[in-house]
């Protein structure tokens, strides 16, 4: 969680109201600053954990601080993304460089796989991971470059490790929210555009927020989901079914 605007903030108030117990994890001292209060007041938590994906230790050394606190735990929440904002405007081939591309994929996706794997054994029978993607893994969103195929490999590895988590009965699926002002969209350049048009296709005509991203993440970290998994579940107002062409009646 990065500041109250973030989706995984929707998500926190949403498990919250539902009266579940909760970690936090933050980057940097930073971000540590910016949550700490809302996390205490709000969440009545006192587990806020370091973890910077980009490094493997921290990774490891995050499950291994969760210990002291919870031996188990109901699975987690992977809403975590980044690409150079250079990469995030104008023509792909133009702007892709092989550095920024694996540094999208390191973070935005291989930390997934990497926190399934760590936690595996700490996550109780019956538990859900949750991460999040967006429609830009399916189609061309202009701008959303690097960030597209990042998340189709996320979205890919959603399914890999349902596969691999299910003999555990941990259940593993994503959201692919609607697009959402948020201070990651904040560096897709013409993000007012996209938003705009979202706004004049969806089919439901209602602006999705992070408390509706929220509502579908409580959902899946439930048990009215126990039986779904390796899902990709589009929180979008039904925006994916769309063609291209909006025809007014």
């Amino acid at each position: 969680m990065v500041n109250k605007y973030s989706i995984a903030y929707g998500i926190a108030c949403a498990m919250h109201r539902e009266k579940a117990e909760l970690a936090f994890t933050y980057q940097n001292e930073k971000i540590k600053k910016r949550i700490e209060n809302i996390v205490k007041k709000q969440f009545y938590s006192d587990i806020i954990l370091p973890c910077d994906v980009s490094n493997k230790q921290d990774v490891y050394h995050l499950f291994e601080n969760l210990k002291k606190s919870w031996k188990t735990f109901d699975g987690f929440l992977h809403s975590i993304a980044y690409a150079n904002p250079k990469q995030l405007s104008g023509n792909y081939l133009d702007a892709v460089t092989q550095e920024d591309f694996k540094n999208a994929q390191n973070i935005s996706v291989y930390s997934f796989s990497e926190m399934s794997k760590i936690s595996k054994s700490m996550i109780n029978p019956g538990g859900s991971i949750v991460t999040i993607t967006y429609i830009g893994s399916e189609k061309v969103i202009p701008n959303y470059n690097v960030m597209g195929i990042a998340k189709a490999s996320l979205e890919s590895s959603v399914r890999y490790i349902a596969y691999s988590l299910g003999s555990k009965n941990i259940r593993v699926n994503a959201i692919s929210a609607a697009p959402i002002k948020t201070l990651a969209a904040s560096s897709i350049k013409n993000f007012k555009k996209m938003l705009k048009h979202y706004e004049s296709m969806t089919p439901l005509k209602k602006v999705i927020n992070i408390h509706d991203v929220g509502d579908v993440a409580t959902f899946l970290f439930s048990d009215l989901s126990s039986v779904i998994t390796g899902e990709i579940i589009h929180a979008d107002g039904g925006f994916h079914i769309m063609s291209a062409v909006n025809n007014q009646e």
